[in-house]
């Protein structure tokens, strides 16, 4: 029989990507937690999300486990990166859209990690292992949160083991990571907003021995098959014969479904097809009316449910993680006021509702939108045709080009994120121009040496010295007064990253993004005191000005 505690600082209901991930921040901090998930094993016949995104990258790099990640990858980066528009796998290419998710075989300025293409199984599995190095990470499968309640000095808990038997446990706060069908959500009485995409799809796991022999019309990590009797993409998990396949327009509940015939129909071919794995589903578009009650918070697919176009779904459930993990470690560990939570929901249902406006702007813009006609013919008119579809499927470039909103999401409305009086850039979906204003995602560097400005900033708050004639003093005085802890960064030698900052001094959050920049005389302890989550005074005398 598990020993399960009466009462712990954390509990984490769901130890999926969004669970596991809030289980890492909190742990890596030494913050103890008890983390239910029901699953006792994860299906590698079911991908689910296979894109990992650049942000989220980041974030492993930050954890020490991206090289551990692509290392694991099935498909590495250089492989293939692009997305390919094509009429069949044997077919023509119409477009192509280079480098897609982030995918790059180079080192880029703007990030510290490219995307990466890994099947959800093999990164929650990944997460599990790292979770389980941790000593104050207490992780149960097979186990689920069947009742919630919240209170305004703790969360109780009935949780359900393998056997049936039932467990109460008592938490100071609860994090609901128990995706739409928990029981968190209803907990707190928060409810779903949105809709259902329009046409319902069928995913297919399939081997195909034949599909590996012939050669394919192009190179890529994804192909768009434009003009077959069920429009779908599809692409390689692996390196040796396995492959995915989402049929769209197919509702396997009304329908006879043939897996090997649709996969047939994609490729363009009869080619032998071993069906390992089906699952019908369709892109829900919704986002709850509140992220928390008193002690219970909703992160991830609890909170909001993206549809699968661009790839941002399993992203955003890490993004929600990782703002609310370092908060509430912050608050435990007594360096930050319980308000400071009360800017995870500020900062963060935005973001979801970005994410989930741009990508059901592609639910229209599906395979079988696109008017076809004889696409594979070999005459004048055939390629005209071709020609005219890749004009039109340039639409399709912002589900595959988003860093605008991957690395430009921000929080400069933010309660916790002081203000510096200059404009803030508009929010873009495809560019992604690096700004330092408050609330943003520090702009990367790369160093003389070859590290990266994030490799060396502190696990909590970091001040970035970056003019030759200015002191930390000031706020390394106040952080030691009120056990902040802080490292300061001596940069001002680091070619260009004054200018790319906008200013001689930035303070930047656990999750890299900018709270506060300005420059000397301030008073550093109300800018402290800003974004630790306290009212602060007056703009003037925290902007440096």
């Amino acid at each position: 029989m598990t020993a399960v505690p009466a009462r712990v600082p954390v509990l984490i209901a769901g130890g999926g990507p969004s669970g596991l991930a809030a289980a890492l921040e909190l742990g890596r901090r030494g913050i103890e937690v008890l983390v239910v998930e029901p699953r006792t094993s994860l299906d590698p016949l079911r991908p689910r999300a296979k894109t990992t995104s650049v942000r989220t990258m980041e974030h492993l790099r930050r954890w020490g486990l991206a090289d551990r990640l692509r290392a694991l990858a099935p498909l590495p980066v250089e492989h293939a990166q692009d997305v390919v528009f094509c009429t069949g796998l044997f077919g023509h290419e119409i477009t192509r859209f280079r480098e897609a998710f982030g995918l790059t075989t180079e080192r880029r300025d703007e990030f510290a990690e490219p995307g990466q293409q890994a099947p959800q199984p093999l990164v929650e599995q990944l997460l599990r292992d790292a979770v389980a190095e941790l000593a104050s990470v207490t992780v149960l499968t097979g186990w689920r949160a069947v009742e919630v309640t919240d209170g305004p000095t703790e969360a109780r808990a009935v949780l359900a083991d393998p056997d049936g038997g039932q467990h109460e446990v008592t938490a100071d706060w609860l994090l609901g990571c128990d995706g739409s069908s928990g029981v968190t959500r209803r907990a707190i009485g928060a409810r779903y907003a949105g809709s259902s995409g329009t046409l319902p799809n069928v995913s297919i796991t399939f081997r195909s021995p034949q599909l590996e022999e012939r050669e394919l019309c192009a190179l890529g990590v994804h192909y768009w098959v434009i003009g077959a009797e069920r429009g779908g993409l599809m692409g390689r998990l692996d390196l040796d014969g396995t492959w995915w396949a989402i049929v769209q327009g197919v509702d396997a509940e009304t329908e006879q479904v043939d897996p090997v015939r649709l996969v047939q129909s994609l490729a363009g071919a009869e080619i032998d097809v071993e069906v390992l794995a089906t699952d019908p589903w369709s892109a829900r578009m919704l986002l709850v009316d509140r992220y928390r009650g008193q002690r219970v918070f909703l992160v991830g697919d609890a909170a909001h449910l993206n549809p699968p176009w661009g790839g941002h779904g399993f992203n955003t459930c890490v993004g929600d993680a990782v703002n609310l993990g370092w908060k509430l470690a912050a608050v435990l560990h007594g360096w930050a006021p319980e308000c400071l939570l009360d800017s995870y929901e500020a900062e963060r249902r935005p973001v979801a509702e970005r994410t989930i406006d741009a990508a059901g702007a592609q639910e229209p813009f599906l395979a079988p939108s696109f008017a076809t006609g004889d696409l594979d013919a070999e005459t004048a008119e055939g390629a005209a045709l071709r020609a005219a579809l890749a004009r039109a499927l340039q639409v399709k470039d912002p589900e595959f080009h988003s860093l605008g909103l991957v690395l430009g999401y921000d929080y400069p409305d933010s309660p916790v994120v002081v203000p510096d009086g200059l404009p803030v850039p508009e929010p873009e979906l495809v560019a992604f121009r690096p700004s330092a204003h408050p609330g943003a995602r520090l702009p990367h560097a790369w160093l003389p040496d070859g590290r990266s400005l994030y490799d060396l900033l502190g696990e909590e708050l970091t001040l970035l010295r970056l003019g030759r004639a200015v002191s930390a003093e000031a706020f390394t005085t106040a952080a030691a007064r009120h056990d902040v802890p802080l490292r300061v960064l001596d940069l001002d030698h680091v070619p260009g990253l004054r200018e790319s900052c906008g200013a001689d001094l930035v303070l930047v959050r656990p999750d890299q993004h900018v709270a506060w920049r300005g420059s000397l005389p301030v008073d550093a302890e109300a800018v402290l005191a800003g974004v630790l989550g306290a009212q602060v005074a007056s703009a003037a005398s925290v902007s440096g000005a």
